[in-house]
């Protein structure tokens, strides 16, 4: 826990390093780099000739695409294999359907944000809770995908099923850890319910990605400030980064 503000850019720079998508695939995943952090648990490997790494590639690419082209939906197989210029058996001897397709790609997007550092400071791990999901969906590939989505997920368990036992299961793990340290360091009750936390520093991130509203960092605080106000140890203050003032232009000679 800091008393004293620190850097602003400093801060964002530690908390958010925007990456593309083609990097990040060539990158291993912050959850597998990290061993505290729950791993999103891979698709069972299938039996049969050695798959294409590059294939397999072009058919996860296709679907992200058409996803966001056409919804779940009005996706077809048969859409997918034209589009990554392979054959509806290639993608039928990986995946025995479209949901299970849909959810390995799900899974690939949401492993880089699930993990959160650990640091000295409990209010600065909550906000990374928030704004991991929150530049997922707004910053990275995983958000037209999982809006796209998202109706299926309510309603079919073939697709949320998975879905809550691999990347929800995770992301509640994480956060479970943070409460976990915030409670050691003596920062948040003894008694703060973990599975409620998750709820609430996740659960608004997902309602205005449904129902409309910025996500923006001053949004992640004002969550995290609401949570600390239940969870926090009566004693203890929080001190909010604060940006610093706005040039008015670039300096003159």
């Amino acid at each position: 826990m800091r008393d004293v503000p620190y850097p602003y850019e400093t801060w964002m720079i530690a908390l958010i390093r925007p990456v593309s998508y083609h990097e990040r695939m060539n990158q291993p995943s912050a959850v597998a780099s990290d061993p505290r952090a729950a791993p999103i648990a891979a698709a069972p490997a299938r039996r049969g000739r050695p798959r294409s790494d590059a294939v397999h590639r072009k058919i996860l690419d296709a679907t992200r695409e058409l996803l966001s082209e056409e919804g779940f939906t009005d996706m077809r197989l048969e859409h997918i294999a034209a589009r990554a210029g392979v054959g509806k058996a290639t993608i039928y001897r990986r995946w025995g359907s479209k949901e299970a397709l849909a959810q390995e790609l799900l899974a690939e997007l949401a492993a880089p944000h699930i993990a959160v550092a650990e640091s000295d400071d409990t209010r600065e791990e909550m906000l990374a809770s928030v704004v991991n999901p929150m530049r997922a969906v707004t910053d990275t590939p995983f958000g037209p995908v999982i809006r796209a989505l998202l109706s299926q997920i309510a309603v079919d368990p073939t697709l949320g099923d998975p879905f809550r036992a691999t990347v929800v299961r995770a992301r509640r793990d994480e956060i479970a850890r943070v409460i976990a340290r915030g409670i050691a360091r003596g920062d948040l009750r003894a008694d703060a319910d973990v599975d409620v936390a998750t709820e609430l520093l996740v659960g608004p991130v997902y309602f205005r990605l449904m129902f409309g509203g910025e996500l923006t960092m001053d949004f992640a605080n004002r969550v995290v400030d609401s949570v600390l106000g239940g969870y926090a140890v009566p004693s203890r203050v929080f001190t909010r980064p604060t940006p610093p003032a706005r040039r008015n232009g670039p300096a003159t000679r």
